[in-house]
């Protein structure tokens, strides 16, 4: 089992390094293959691998493209606060309380970039508006920070999107900059967590060396695919928390 959690780590990086929504992979890998974890501290641990796998792919990027820090930065900073917020709410609101809402987001996000092929190839400098920029990292910083503090499956997708839609960027350059905030918003719920005594340090270790190294090849491999590759994998990634979620609620509702 501890093979297969390190094997699942290795690929939620590559998959976080990409597009976002590495938890969907790592959070469920993690929760059997340490059933006795209470849910916090599955959530913290699974914070210490996300944040050296996000960091690692945010350098990545940052080396290799460029970045739009009027928006990356603030977004970043305001996430740290947000996330931390929502990590101290984790467990204190109810699965069931949002996992419908979210399932709906989803299924609406994966028909608007179906039936929008040309979405996120290009960037579209003409939406980097004074009020564009504001919103972006309202959401970015916000609403998706404070999202991923509480349980957070999908926050990288959910970036990435805001990030494309809202200012234009393509999804190469949507994914760096998620991974910046994304790497804001692990950390704030890890110092949160960790105050709480709710992190499995040894094993979120181990997870992390992991996590690191699909980080860097999932951030190579976008960066050298382009935009396309991105837009692909974050459908398929879309797709799968459809499911997933989807399935939970079903188990619950029958």
């Amino acid at each position: 089992m501890i093979v297969t959690l390190l094997i699942a780590a290795a690929a939620a990086g590559w998959v976080d390094a990409v597009v976002g929504g590495g938890g969907l992979l790592l959070l469920p890998a993690l929760l059997v293959a340490a059933p006795q974890l209470p849910l916090a501290t599955a959530l913290g641990t699974n914070k210490l691998a996300a944040i050296c796998g996000t960091s690692t792919a945010a350098l990545t990027y940052a080396r290799r493209t460029k970045i739009d820090w009027t928006v990356a930065g603030p977004s970043a900073a305001l996430a740290l606060l947000c996330a931390g917020c929502g990590a101290a709410l984790a467990g204190a609101v109810p699965a069931s309380a949002y996992r419908p809402v979210v399932l709906l987001v989803l299924i609406a996000v994966a028909v608007f970039v179906t039936i929008r092929p040309q979405m996120g190839l290009h960037e579209d400098a003409t939406k980097r508006t004074t009020i564009r920029r504001g919103l972006a990292v309202a959401v970015a910083g916000g609403v998706i920070a404070a999202y991923d503090g509480l349980i957070g499956p999908g926050t990288g997708t959910f970036l990435v999107l805001a990030f494309t839609t809202l200012i234009g960027a393509d999804f190469v350059h949507g994914s760096a900059m998620a991974k910046i905030v994304n790497t804001a918003t692990n950390l704030g719920a890890l110092i949160v967590f960790a105050y709480n005594g709710h992190v499995a340090w040894l094993l979120g270790a181990g997870m992390a060396v992991c996590n690191i190294a699909g980080a860097v090849l999932g951030a190579r491999m976008a960066l050298r695919k382009g935009a396309g590759f991105v837009r692909v994998i974050l459908l398929a990634v879309v797709l799968a928390l459809i499911v997933k979620l989807g399935w939970d609620q079903y188990r619950l509702s029958a």
